[in-house]
């Protein structure tokens, strides 16, 4: 029986190293990767990504694009964990509880787009309730979240972890210029007909992201109820191995988040927090950015690929 080749193409970047840890001492897939020496040389990565079953691209975003231009072998099979091609068509967005039928798209398709990070916790929070028709597609939404400091690369990296981590910020906010290159991934795949505010922080831990999305029960169609926004997640979630959706909060001091709880897995923990009193709700999702948020999802993707294979 033929063992499939996986061509992992940037396995020395933090998604890379992650996944390819991840899939260490697997017996049902043959790992591809490059000497150091020729990780940068295009002919040879052609070479290699052309003879992989399924590639996975852990690369910076143009990188990736001349990656999968190289490819001319028509039974080469992508996973692309950049931002290149998440709102590009023909390519299926990588969040397999997306939908019913979006484990099953994923398992059958060529080209896969991993999503990003915070997309994956803004988009399974807002999908479900959009196309229930709970939340209306024109919302004013305002969508926060802050991850531990690998979400911002290498750079980030030795910033908090070299010889000048003492002088690294604790918390830092960016993307204030409201142009942050996931927003429009977050619109589309949610279903989303204006643009929401997204605002994004890095905070001194390495991993780990809280997100959270306040709601105005009153601007909801027939001011929806806490109780209905909450069945409707229940509802979407029922059964998926990966997405925890907690109980609804709305009485008593409310629980703590953790953005580092589920660190080193591939679950995404959803929960609603109300105040009927004031008639709000907020959404949030804690998940591992390294998980979840990256190298977890290539390799949830990658194993219903592996599935459809063997079947």
């Amino acid at each position: 029986m033929h063992t499939p080749l996986v061509f992992i193409d940037g396995d020395q970047g933090t998604t890379g190293l992650q996944i390819h840890a991840r899939l260490h001492g697997r017996e049902d897939v043959r790992l591809l990767t490059l000497p150091a020496d020729e990780r940068k040389n295009p002919q040879r990565r052609a070479e290699a990504i052309n003879s992989a079953d399924i590639a996975l691209l852990c690369l910076p975003d143009d990188a990736a694009r001349q990656a999968v231009q190289a490819i001319h072998n028509p039974a080469v099979r992508v996973i692309d964990a950049s931002s290149a091609h998440r709102t590009t068509p023909g390519w299926v967005y990588g969040l397999a509880e997306l939908d019913s039928g979006q484990a099953e798209r994923i398992a059958q398709a060529k080209r896969v787009s991993n999503p990003g990070c915070y997309p994956t916790g803004a988009i399974a929070l807002l999908r479900p309730l959009i196309h229930a028709g709970l939340l209306p597609a024109d919302y004013p939404l305002s969508i926060h979240a802050v991850s531990g400091y690998s979400g911002g690369g290498r750079a980030a990296v030795e910033r908090h972890e070299g010889s000048s981590a003492q002088q690294a910020p604790q918390l830092q906010m960016y993307g204030l210029e409201l142009a942050h290159k996931h927003v429009p991934e977050i619109q589309l795949h949610s279903g989303l007909a204006a643009r929401p505010m997204f605002l994004p922080g890095y905070a001194a831990y390495r991993q780990g992201i809280v997100l959270s999305i306040p709601l105005q029960l009153r601007l909801l169609p027939g001011q929806a109820s806490a109780e209905q926004v909450q069945a409707c997640l229940e509802r979407h979630y029922q059964g998926a191995r990966h997405v925890q959706v907690m109980p609804l909060h709305q009485h008593g001091p409310a629980a703590l988040l953790d953005p580092q709880a589920l660190n080193d897995s591939n679950d995404l923990r959803l929960a609603l927090f109300a105040n009927p009193e004031h008639g709000q709700v907020v959404l949030t999702a804690v998940f591992d950015n390294l998980g979840k948020g990256a190298s977890g999802a290539a390799v949830q993707n990658l194993d219903l690929m592996l599935a459809a294979m063997r079947d």
